[in-house]
């Protein structure tokens, strides 16, 4: 029977009532398993309501208000944690240990939420002049919101609401519609550890929801995470409505191979943060440039590995990958590598022709490996979303610093070395957001920020850690003279104000 996911508005479920309904599959085995409510404008605008009523006490609540939720919270998911990566596998088809994962990654951003209170403490300047003194404090937004994407359904949206939040605004969750029941739960559960209504909404759609929300003149703030057009199309449309945007797109990571480098372990953890999730995440490394006196190893090493990796239904405990999230989304990642030959490359593994027995109508495909691959092939420019690993031979650390650098995004990048002096010089030359020594996958911890530069980022802040609370937050500059009881009236001074 198809199961119904609906909205989250003002603290309990809202039935879709819009008429229009996206299919939810799964992508193991290819059949539609729920319906998902999609959200008319009006819809949308009653979510930013009941958030914006709930902010008129929220926004004044006190942090000790706010972190008691919180922490109730964190433990009520660190309970649940299994409930929502299976959520997550069934819909979205990680397997259950990366949904663990990504559970675990969200979870860290509830934890610096717990303390928020050491985030939003101001400033205080004493004596700047006679008996007048100068603090500065941060205030929330208002009513704030977030479009999440398919590939993290609840680490993602975890990036953002639990700091909005303890930072005293309301918010309206717009997950994706492809996965939505994770986003649903992480809500009830919110819910349950007496988060007042109306503080955390969730409303499902398409474009039509999220116009909606960059429309909605009382959303004083957006989070995106996704693409890179509809992050740029996000950052362009929620700025012409005067709203702050911070608008994370897409990427094209690279990992540089020295000579010197532990090769077994480069090709490790190309293998891993390659292929792992399916390649379905914006820190995937799927680029490896190597130079030209190791690239033959090297690719023979990751070769054999990638090999030995199962490929089965994410709820199996012995798959180590699972499908790509929609029919559609397979066959555009099989075309980059059926094509690949054709543009120069040399095809080491294609896993086009992959298939599980049993699972015969999933959304499956191999792993796929393209070596000797050229800067202007369509399998190196665009970002593939699946597990396609390309090689680019350079003959210099300049030659592959340079190729790098040449790319139009600036998500993450990696390099793999012995050499102290060439991990330091890599780090300060290379021109992306975040950066690995000898790890592939360099995404900072909570307390730190994740962003990239250049087309992975439009807007000016980066996720959570420290930008997170400032972009969640305004500053406000308090200046303050009390005259003592045995002044004589001051008088009219028509100067400039004086602090001397």
């Amino acid at each position: 029977m198809t199961k119904t996911v609906n909205h989250w508005i003002g603290g309990k479920t809202v039935e879709g009532a819009s008429g229009n309904w996206g299919p939810v599959t799964d992508p193991a085995t290819g059949a539609v398993t729920t319906r998902v409510a999609l959200a008319s404008a009006d819809e949308v605008g009653a979510a930013v309501a009941a958030a914006k009523e709930a902010y008129a006490a929220w926004g004044t609540s006190s942090l000790a208000q706010r972190t008691a939720v919180l922490f109730r919270y964190r433990a009520l998911l660190d309970a649940r944690r299994d409930d929502i990566a299976a959520l997550i596998t069934a819909e979205h088809g990680k397997v259950h240990s990366d949904a663990l994962g990504e559970v675990a990654r969200g979870l860290e951003i509830v934890e610096l939420a717990c303390g928020i209170t050491t985030q939003l403490k101001g400033e205080l300047s004493t004596q700047v002049s006679s008996r007048v003194d100068v603090a500065s404090i941060r205030q929330p937004l208002g009513v704030v919101a977030g479009i999440t994407p398919f590939n993290f359904p609840a680490m993602v949206p975890m990036w953002m609401f639990p700091l909005a939040i303890a930072c005293g605004n309301t918010f309206v969750l717009k997950p994706s519609e492809k996965d939505p029941s994770a986003a649903v739960l992480l809500a009830e559960l919110a819910a349950e550890a007496g988060l007042p209504g109306g503080v955390l909404n969730v409303v499902h759609g398409d474009k039509v929801a999220v116009d909606a929300l960059l429309a909605h003149p009382d959303v004083a703030a957006v989070s995106f995470v996704g693409s890179t057009p509809i992050a740029r199309y996000i950052h362009e449309t929620a700025s012409a409505n005067g709203k702050r945007v911070q608008a994370l797109g897409g990427a094209k990571n690279h990992m540089l191979v020295l000579p010197d480098a532990d090769l077994d372990a480069a090709a490790d953890a190309a293998v891993s943060a390659a292929y792992g999730s399916a390649g379905e995440r914006c820190m995937a490394i799927s680029a490896v440039v190597a130079l030209d006196s190791v690239a033959d190893e090297l690719v023979d090493r990751i070769r054999e590995r990638a090999e030995k990796i199962k490929i089965g239904p994410g709820n199996d405990p012995s798959s180590e990958m699972g499908p790509l999230i929609t029919r559609a989304h397979r066959d555009k990642v099989a075309s980059y590598v059926t094509g690949a030959a054709a543009q120069g490359a040399e095809v080491v593994l294609d896993g086009t022709g992959y298939t599980v027995e049993g699972y015969e109508d999933g959304h499956w495909i191999g792993l796929s490996l393209l070596d000797k691959v050229s800067t202007d092939s369509d399998a190196y420019r665009d970002e593939i979303f699946g597990p396609v690993l390309c090689v680019l031979r350079v003959a210099t650390y300049e030659d592959g610093v340079a190729l790098m650098n040449a790319s139009p995004f600036g998500n993450g990048t990696a390099v793999f070395t012995r050499d102290g002096g060439a991990a330091r010089r890599f780090q300060m030359e290379i021109e992306a957001g975040m950066v690995g020594v000898n790890v592939p996958i360099p995404v900072p911890v909570g307390y730190h920020s994740f962003g990239g530069w250049k087309d992975s980022l439009f807007g000016d802040h980066h996720i959570y850690g420290n930008d997170g609370v400032h972009f969640y937050t305004r500053g406000k500059v308090v200046t303050t003279r009390w005259p003592d009881p045995s002044d004589a009236p001051a008088g009219v001074d028509l100067g400039f104000p004086r602090n001397h």
